[in-house]
């Protein structure tokens, strides 16, 4: 289905509500059941004195934004470095990511989407906060907002704008809607200039964002 200057897609398949895992929090006003228990739990150790929140909030900001999305800048920066591994990762990304032992739950069927001259791609979970934690962690807050899952389909080019993204008028954005049985990594385009660095250097240059497809990844002297 044609949106604009963008593509919305569902994986080839019809996209049902019960398609989607409901072991995380749902746009809705209530709690999933796992949710509500560790919301429950988190409420009465708080209570008690044995657990900071502020801590707490530290432990889960390190999950969102630096182990997880360190699995999936590494993936990214083998299949730049590797063109073999990207046409794996093109043909099979379970298979492939696993090679770099990232696999388990939420990550079970996942999809690699390359970015290029002509095409931008971005990830969306439409009904619920569908993510691949294996190679991203937890997911942001703001992608499980309403206003993203739906502004997302419906205004990609503007949403980018707001990350600070801003792409050649006549670049295609693709949007992709995660769901229960495919979760997508963004593969975005490998920045100019980074011929002669290593792997590890070139996942420096990987953030969460870029692999959502709504940041690009940073410039070599951004990451120095």
């Amino acid at each position: 289905m044609a949106h604009g200057d963008h593509d919305h897609h569902h994986d080839d398949h019809d996209h049902h509500h019960h398609d989607h895992d409901h072991d995380h929090e749902h746009g809705h006003s209530h709690l999933s059941p796992m949710a509500a228990r560790v919301r429950a739990l988190e409420t009465i150790l708080v209570g008690k004195g044995l657990v900071d929140p502020a801590a707490l909030d530290a432990i889960i900001e390190t999950y969102e934004t630096k182990i997880g999305p360190r699995n999936g800048a590494r993936v990214v920066a083998r299949a730049w470095a590797d063109p073999a591994f990207a046409a794996r990762l093109k043909t099979d990304a379970t298979a492939a990511i696993a090679e770099l032992g990232f696999t388990g739950r939420q990550g079970e069927h996942m999809v690699a989407v390359f970015n290029d001259a002509a095409t931008h791609h971005m990830v969306v979970c439409t009904l619920c906060s569908c993510y691949p934690w294996p190679v991203l962690g937890l997911p942001p807050v703001w992608y499980k907002s309403a206003p993203y899952r739906s502004r997302a389909v419906l205004d990609p080019r503007g949403v980018l704008g707001e990350f600070g993204v801003t792409l050649p008028e006549g670049k295609q954005i693709r949007v992709w809607d995660s769901t229960a049985e495919t979760r997508y990594l963004v593969v975005p385009e490998r920045p100019p200039g980074t011929e002669a660095l290593s792997e590890d250097a070139l996942a420096n240059l990987v953030t969460r964002d870029s692999m959502i497809g709504t940041g690009l990844p940073l410039a070599p002297e951004k990451a120095a």
